[in-house]
């Protein structure tokens, strides 16, 4: 679990871009305690610190890896110094935080802000029509939030990216513009492809197959057992993504080719592809045919055990155990029989989902924007993912912002120290991934992992479809229409693949999809790209 933590906590830090809103807040979109009226912003500062007069306590609700108490936390505790600003948390661990959140909205004991929160598109509109999150963009444009502010006027997609139909912006995405997995993508094993006398990787599905075959017959892992695992996954959950682009598809649902034409994945003819292929590897055992029963945690043994050859995990030692290292190289995707093969669905450079955003209960919203502001801007950024000065840092030159690690406070692994520091661990939160935060820091790994990406990936590289909000009313349609097409897709994909339908019901498969509205999902989400691309 610890090193899940540390892949979503290094993901965090290589992760999305830049993105924010326009428009002029409405009275009702305030709500009964969040108006902007000229007392509201009675002493808070637009510049300078602490932000407030007097202090003043804010309720923060937000995901926690359980690493710290966060009223402890120096990261927070040098946060209220410098702001006036003290938080109270209302803390959810990872995986029940989307029912917590639930729960809340459901029953209006509202926080004063979200926090990492993973508000989901739709539930920016939903709430945020309600007027139960408020708009963000009259606080951001009269000056509470100069560092978004910045961002947004350099990067109009990132506000036109997150401005909901009704022209407002409820929640804040975290941005990297230089980010390139989507997902986790995949990786071979380097000591099979040394065993192998592998010096040029696969190119192509057959030169795939060729290998993934190889692997089962020819004993890498030399022990003089067959108990190689050519190729596994979790449910393909993991893989799926990574290996669509090998059939000319950009994401496992919905994504828009060159010409702006949108495309629903289950009834493409590449997706066929990806399930004949997929149907193979399983009949001749080089897919693991514990695929569709085991956990993550039963995968990474085996990874352990040095049986397995393809796989997929944020860093192939996740996987494999031992150190980071350029040994086992980032797989090059392979074309298919589809024209303009292969693809990469590449990260959109900012978060899909919102990871903050105000409530109307909160009576300091100028000082909250001004508060989150500071997170997306350098000094901000490096408190909160990094932790105070002289603790895991310190600088090597400050004026060129070059910095340089210390050791760990009592030994131990640094990331897992960074976790008791500051908030900013395991989970997706608001700010922006600036390259100057990391100056000195970066390590020869860090530097292998993009020379990988800009050789394999970046070429063929592109974000899959654009950070799009549907209206109230499409919305409810499309998670209808999801709600019985996914359930659907994921078991028929599990029969194919088996074995257990034939790929001759292909045909009736593809009715069944248009039957329970495919086409229609390709329809509305046509009318949403349409309208971001027109900036209407």
């Amino acid at each position: 679990m610890n090193k899940i933590r540390k892949a979503s906590s290094i993901a965090l830090c290589l992760a999305v871009s830049v993105s924010l809103l326009a428009a002029c807040g409405s009275k009702e979109g305030a709500g009964e305690k969040g108006s902007a009226s000229p007392s509201a912003a009675e002493g808070v500062k637009k510049e300078g610190f602490p932000i407030v007069d007097k202090p003043i306590t804010l309720k923060v609700m937000s995901q926690d890896a359980g690493k710290a108490d966060w009223n402890q936390m120096p990261v927070l505790k040098e946060m209220e110094k410098l702001t006036g600003i003290h938080l109270e948390p209302q803390l959810s661990p990872i995986d029940s935080f989307a029912t917590k959140k639930n729960l809340m909205f459901a029953s209006g004991d509202l926080p004063d802000m979200l926090y990492a929160a993973d508000l989901k598109p739709s539930e920016q509109v939903t709430y945020g029509t309600q007027g139960i999150l408020l708009p963000l963009e009259k606080y951001i444009d009269e000056g509470y939030a100069p560092n978004i502010k910045k961002i947004l006027d350099e990067h109009p997609d990132v506000r036109k990216s997150f401005t909901t139909p009704d022209g407002h912006m409820y929640a804040l995405p975290f941005i990297d513009t230089a980010a390139v997995w989507y997902r986790s993508p995949m990786w071979y094993n380097g000591k099979f492809l040394k065993a192998l006398n592998v010096t040029e990787l696969p190119k192509t599905t057959d030169e795939l197959y060729a290998f993934l075959k190889r692997v089962k017959e020819e004993d890498p892992n030399g022990n003089g057992k067959k108990d190689e695992i050519p190729l596994t996954s979790v449910k393909l959950d993991d893989l799926r993504m990574y290996f669509f682009g090998f059939w000319g598809m950009y994401d496992e649902k919905i994504y828009a080719d060159k010409d702006g034409k949108v495309h629903y994945s289950p009834q493409e003819e590449g997706y066929k592809g990806y399930l004949t292929f997929m149907n193979k590897l399983w009949k001749e055992d080089l897919l693991d045919h514990e695929t569709f029963s085991q956990t993550p945690d039963q995968k990474k043994a085996k990874g352990q055990d040095n049986r397995i050859a393809l796989f997929n995990d944020y860093y192939p030692y996740f996987t494999l155990g031992g150190e980071p290292s350029g040994d086992n190289p980032l797989m090059t995707p392979v074309k298919s029989e589809i024209p303009g093969t292969p693809v990469y669905g590449k990260h959109p450079g900012m978060s899909a989902n919102g990871t903050f955003a105000i409530t109307n209960k909160n009576p300091n919203p100028e000082a909250t924007m001004r508060w989150i502001d500071y997170l997306y801007g350098y000094e901000g950024s490096t408190l909160f993912n990094q932790g105070p000065e002289g603790t895991l840092w310190k600088y090597k030159d400050k004026e060129n912002h070059v910095k340089e690690w210390l050791p760990v406070p009592g030994g131990g692994d640094r990331e897992e120290y960074r976790g008791t520091i500051t908030p900013n661990f395991g989970i997706l939160t608001p700010g922006i991934n600036d390259p100057e935060v990391t100056k000195g820091l970066r390590t020869d790994f860090d530097a292998w992992i993009d020379k990988e990406n800009a050789e394999k990936l970046v070429p063929i590289g592109k974000t899959p479809f654009p950070n799009v909000y549907l209206t109230n009313e499409e919305q409810s349609e499309a998670s209808a229409l999801f709600s019985d097409l996914d359930t659907y897709v994921q078991q028929m994909e599990a029969k194919f693949v088996t074995g257990q339908v034939p790929l001759s019901d292909w045909d009736s498969y593809v009715a069944q999809l248009k039957k329970m509205g495919a086409d229609r999902i390709v329809e509305l989400y046509q009318g949403a790209y349409d309208r971001w691309n027109t900036g209407k």
